[in-house]
This record gives C-alpha cells, structure tokens and sequence, in this order.
C-alpha cells in the first residue's frame, strides 16, 4: 500500500482545514492509498521516509513557514538526506498577505531532498493584516477547500495509478 503523508502546522485553523481537505479528498480519490494527517510537532524523519508521497502545509508566518513547520524540516532534514530522491511533494500555504516566500522556503528543502513537486503550490489569502484578524481563527472558503481536495486527490491518484 502507497502512503501520502500530509504535515502541517496551525495556529488559527486555517491551514488545519486546507490540510484536512487535502486529506478528505485524497481518501475519496484512492482508498487504497494510506493518507497520514500529522501536525507538524508530532511528525519526524520516520514518518517521511514511510511516505511514498508528501504534502507539507503551512501558515505564513512573518513573511515565512511557522517556526513549528521550520522545526519538522530542522529534526529531519539531515537524516532524510538522499534518501527520498524523486517522491512526489506538494505544498499548501494559508498567507494573510502573498505566502511566496513560504513557498520558497518549502521548495528549498524539498528541492535539497530531491523531491518532486508534481502540483503548482497552492497559496490560499486570507488577507488577515491587521492584528486581530492574524490571531483571530480562520474560515477557509469552499473554494479554496475544493482546491486542497483536488490537489490531494491528485496527489493520490498519481500513487494508486503508480505514476508517483
């Protein structure tokens, strides 16, 4: 059985929900592929070495992936380390302003993996600027819900099909 392993990390909800639609989407796509939700504090080395396939989720965080995401990477980087060549990744940013420079950071690492990005990064805007609407707790759109879905749905399907 192939596994789609989706890391993330939240504070305010946001990018909890894109994750778990990421996942929803996934398991209706291919039920024969093992999809492991973990939030990014519980998730390490092992758990991406088990994994055929990864998505990473994250909020923008001050113009960057949160510290927690940054974390997960830190505690497994080195001992993933050429040992994950070509396993298909995708990344989920919730971004109160753009999320580019989350993305970039994501991409960094996977690109240092040697993963595979298979989907354009998919950036969800909430335009929270002020600081009340970044603390307040987020409500992900359905649209922007249904995209998470598709890109793990896809993600899964690529796996059951053997394409990833």
């Amino acid at each position: 059985m192939k596994t789609l392993l989706i890391v993330y990390h939240t504070m305010t909800g946001g990018t909890q929900q894109m994750a778990e639609a990421a996942a929803a989407g996934a398991r209706a796509e291919a039920p024969d592929v093992d999809v492991r939700l973990m939030r990014a504090a519980d998730a390490g080395p092992h758990d991406v070495l088990a994994a055929d396939a990864c998505i990473f989720a994250t909020p923008e965080n001050l113009a960057a992936m949160s510290g927690v995401m940054k974390d997960f990477f830190d505690r497994s980087y080195y001992a993933v380390l050429d040992r994950v060549n070509g396993r298909a990744c995708a990344t989920l940013v919730c971004a109160g302003s753009d999320g580019s420079n989350a993305v970039r950071q994501i991409e960094r690492i996977a690109t240092g993996w040697r993963m595979k990005a298979v989907a354009e990064p998919l950036i969800v805007c909430t335009h929270a600027q002020t600081p009340d609407e970044i603390l307040r707790m987020k409500r992900i759109g359905v649209g922007d819900l249904r995209r998470c879905e598709a890109l793990g749905a896809a993600l899964a399907a690529g796996l059951s099909l053997g394409v990833f």
